[in-house]
């Protein structure tokens, strides 16, 4: 870790935002952790959490394994140097948000990155990002192509058939359309359902405009 600044730098709270941001250490370390415990507390509008599953933001160190790092539903802050494939693929699993260099986690980059991660902007280095969309993209031409799954996590006859959904079609009229029996159609559906735990059609449709989906 670098020295620690004795000013703390505020998070930049926006009208409309939650200005709690309840935060978790991760560290393998016991004295890095507390360091950045230290660091973090000072910071207005943050409250620290000792359980990952109850905070918003995760702030862990790169460590040997990075499997060990708490997954759940907190957007990761990743202090690390050089994190390895393995390293980097570990953190998106577990909702990778920001990286910061080792040299960099200061008091006022720490606070910055948690109200980044806070707010869903994402921040990477350009070499990172670089390996990240390498890795993607060998992710959809060898596992998810043959598979006919696109990064959406859809296939092309799901998002085909939501898109004809969402433009008012009922389940026999989409069948006509895209050439398939009313009984696939259905099926269609209820997997779409039952994979993203919908409640309807409507809600289907809703929650794939929200998410960009279609």
């Amino acid at each position: 870790m670098s020295t620690i600044m004795t000013t703390p730098v505020r998070p930049v709270v926006r009208t409309g935002e939650r200005r709690e941001i309840r935060v978790a250490v991760h560290a393998g370390d016991p004295l890095v952790r507390a360091g950045l415990r230290s660091a973090l507390g000072e910071g207005p509008g943050i409250t620290l959490r000792d359980d990952p599953a109850q905070a918003d933001v995760l702030v862990a160190v790169a460590g040997n394994d990075p499997q060990r790092i708490p997954a759940g539903s907190a957007r990761l802050v990743l202090v690390a140097d050089q994190p390895n494939k393995a390293e980097l693929w570990a953190a998106v699993e577990r909702g990778l948000a920001v990286v910061v260099a080792r040299a960099e986690a200061t008091p006022g980059r720490l606070l910055r990155a948690v109200a980044d991660a806070h707010a869903g902007r994402g921040d990477l280095p350009a070499d990172q990002l670089g390996s990240l969309l390498r890795g993607i993209s060998r992710l959809h031409k060898e596992v998810l192509e043959p598979r006919e799954i696109t990064l959406s996590g859809l296939s092309p006859r799901e998002t085909e058939v939501l898109r004809l959904l969402a433009d008012g079609f009922d389940t026999g009229e989409i069948a006509r359309r895209v050439a398939y029996s009313d009984r696939t159609v259905k099926n269609i559906l209820h997997g779409l359902l039952s994979r993203f735990n919908l409640r309807n059609r409507t809600h289907v449709v809703a929650y794939a405009l929200r998410e960009g989906l279609i």
